[in-house]
């Protein structure tokens, strides 16, 4: 029944006067019937996917399917032995999953909200996953799209939108995390090859670096002092310039693969260099991959939700009663839900300000900030439900924990946001 339907059997003709709003609070009787239809949706428990077109939800039901069928029964295996599957790539490619938001040179231009929805199904499997995609999607063709030559464009974006060649960001040192700025990595001009730069340096938890065909790497001009990003192609690279050692042994993200970028004066041709000088280059994609990585991680608690949900409702202790009749278990999943629903919603209003060229980067900072710490302590205190049974990977809890952890961490760990949201409130730098 419709509201004006339900309006017209209330008998009050001086409310079908009134303006809309008026009329339904004119009708107090008529709400309450209308309210007691509504049933509560758990899986949406404040109906976001009304805020979504229906070109999103069927890009969301595309990734879902995707996930679900083809990344889901892989994943146990990949995070027990740190095996990440290059194909994978190549399937997201032939989906139109990557560089998603780019709206040329073979990517789906769909927009910044569809792009989020897509992190999301990603990362309801695997924060590994989405993080080997949010870097070739928003770490290596964003800035590309956004800096580079209309050549590199066209050399390169088709063929990274396909997945058939793999990319890698180069922005943290191993003496230099949240503070990009003091980077020790150069590029002079090479002594032996004109029209050629030499880069040196080393750079530290590089995501896909170790299988990476095309590497961005971010180092200071050593003539001007000013941060420069250079587009590497491996097998342009002569021996002993460049390696790429895998990282291994790691205690979150293992379902996607991790390394170093050792450059020692590796000749890169002048024209491969990007048209941005400053922070302003990786900063700007960096945002991109944060708004990612904050409806991302909503994924991610959701799966916990799930998982914890279906757990209490099947395992029975106290005269037989199902652990989720407790008070306790009710109030970690009312938490860990809340959490999500808002999470959701904070990330769909920044996504439509971000279309429109209305965000800010302090915007960013909060969803990004809000929605990992939130999914990190949502998913430890879901844990909790599966008791010893957490410390099994089959029921995959621990797994969203361990990677969650990383999440909060990385592309701005959780507290350097809070200091860019608290220097946007007092106009004051807290950093130094």
């Amino acid at each position: 029944m419709s509201f004006l339907t339900t309006l017209r059997h209330s008998g009050s003709r001086v409310a079908h006067k009134l303006p809309f709003h008026l009329r339904l609070q004119s009708s107090p009787r008529a709400l309450t019937r209308l309210a007691s239809t509504v049933a509560f949706d758990w899986e949406d428990p404040l109906a976001s996917k009304i805020l979504f077109t229906n070109d999103e939800l069927d890009i969301q039901a595309t990734a879902r399917a995707y996930c679900q069928d083809r990344l889901l029964p892989r994943v146990l295996d990949a995070y027990r032995y740190e095996n990440y599957d290059p194909k994978i790539l190549l399937e997201m490619g032939e989906l139109g999953l990557l560089g998603a938001t780019i709206p040329e040179y073979g990517c789906a231009s769909v927009s910044s909200v569809a792009s989020g929805l897509i992190t999301r199904e990603v990362e309801r499997v695997d924060s590994g996953y989405r993080s080997a995609m949010s870097v070739q999607g928003s770490l290596v063709m964003g800035p590309i799209y956004e800096h580079g030559t209309v050549e590199q464009k066209e050399k390169y974006l088709p063929r990274l939108a396909r997945g058939e060649i793999i990319g890698c960001f180069g922005l943290t040192e191993p003496n230099h995390g949240s503070d990009p700025g003091s980077m020790e990595t150069t590029a002079k001009p090479h002594p032996t090859k004109k029209g050629y730069l030499s880069l040196s340096g080393a750079k530290t938890w590089i995501t896909n670096s170790p299988i990476a065909d095309l590497i961005l790497v971010w180092a200071k001009l050593q003539s001007t002092g000013k941060i420069r990003g250079f587009l590497i192609e491996r097998d342009r690279c002569p021996p002993g310039t460049l390696e790429t050692p895998t990282l291994k042994n790691k205690n979150g993200l293992r379902a996607s693969i991790t390394g170093m970028i050792q450059l020692d004066e590796c000749p890169v041709p002048e024209e491969n260099m990007l048209q941005v000088e400053g922070l302003t280059g990786p900063f700007s994609c960096l945002n991109s991959a944060r708004y990612g990585i904050a409806f991302g991680t909503m994924g991610a608690l959701e799966d916990c939700i799930a998982r914890a949900r279906a757990y209490a409702l099947d395992r029975k202790q106290f005269r037989g009663n199902p652990i989720a009749k407790y008070q306790l278990v009710q109030k970690k999943l009312a938490d860990a839900l809340t959490d999500a629903a808002y999470g959701v919603l904070a990330a769909t209003q920044v996504g439509r300000l971000k279309d429109q060229g209305l965000v800010a980067p302090e915007m960013i900072s909060i969803i990004k900030r809000q929605n990992c710490d939130r999914a990190l302590i949502g998913a430890r205190a879901l844990q909790e439900i599966f008791g010893g049974n957490a410390a099994s990977d089959e029921y995959h809890i621990g797994r969203h924990v361990s990677n969650l952890f990383v999440t909060q961490t990385y592309e701005g760990q959780s507290d350097i946001h809070a200091l860019i949201v608290g220097r946007g409130i007092t106009g004051l730098q807290a950093f130094c």
